[in-house]
């Protein structure tokens, strides 16, 4: 018997976060993808260390590939290391795929990669967004709307 899952993810560790993502990008949609590494890459991980700030995923077939993320090599890990740089492969379900592939390969979009944590099990997930790259005038924009979101705040609360 398989539970629903939660409408927003319950993360627990977070070990890399991609904060440029959402100045950079329109967030559309969002998902949670498992990944498939390597134990090195785990241990390495669970030292909190581990970016994801240059990288994207790309939809080959029907898998999705985390692309240019760098897990740098675990320090007690011999021989059997791993490397740092290697696309890994993200964990979906194949209609969360083909609506990831629809909407990069119809709409334009991109495959973000927002952060990197251990859930409550212990698993490493990804949070992976559906974006459309914004322009400097939207950027802008971004920056006025939330500072005047934030003086609006300021003002409220002085005022009571």
């Amino acid at each position: 018997m398989s539970r629903p899952k939660p409408a927003t993810f319950d993360k627990r560790k977070i070990v890399a976060e991609n904060r440029r993502a959402r100045f950079e990008y329109s967030i559309e949609q969002t998902f949670e993808a498992g990944i498939a590494l390597t134990g090195t890459e785990v241990k390495s991980l669970r030292f909190g260390e581990g970016s994801i700030a240059e990288s994207y995923a790309e939809v080959k077939g029907a898998e999705v590939w985390l692309v240019n993320s760098n897990v740098p090599e675990f320090s007690h890990g011999n021989r059997f290391n791993h490397e740092p740089k290697r696309p890994r492969k993200l964990l979906l379900h194949e209609r969360e795929i083909k609506k990831l592939h629809g909407g990069v390969a119809r709409e334009g979009m991109t495959l973000v990669p927002l952060s990197v944590y251990f859930n409550g099990q212990g698993r490493a997930k990804v949070e992976l967004a559906l974006a459309k790259g914004r322009k400097d005038h939207d950027k802008r924009e971004h920056i006025k709307e939330r500072e005047w979101k934030r003086d609006a705040a300021r003002i409220m609360r002085d005022r009571g």
